[in-house]
């Protein structure tokens, strides 16, 4: 499946993360989901702390942004593309869900 410049399949993340590319992960999801389960290495960012927390997110390099099946994620791309011209973000096309599913079947699914 092809990814669109503003996805990536989880297939391919995990291609990318195997090959040690040098990728941020940030996951929008709520501490409670993120206390759960989450991709080793991400950096825990809920969609409503984004705004002030923006900084955080690296401006250079890319950047996976990543929540539960990929609606937070996705508004969470739109502000960074649209409000703050981040043009290096792309969203986990499915979330963690997707993740699960088809890269890592012993990841916790809810």
């Amino acid at each position: 499946m092809q990814n669109s410049p503003l996805e990536i399949s989880p297939e391919d993340l995990h291609r990318r993360l195997q090959a040690g590319d040098d990728i941020q992960l940030i996951d929008v999801r709520e501490e409670m989901e993120f206390e759960y389960c989450h991709l080793p290495g991400s950096l825990l960012l809920p969609l409503d702390e984004l705004p002030r927390r923006a900084a955080e997110i690296r401006t250079e390099g890319p950047v996976v942004v990543i929540c539960h099946q990929g609606v937070r994620s996705a508004h969470a791309l739109g502000y960074l593309r649209q409000r703050l011209g981040r043009t290096n973000v792309i969203n986990l096309r499915g979330g963690v869900d997707a993740w699960a599913l088809r890269v890592d079947p012993a990841f916790p699914t809810y």
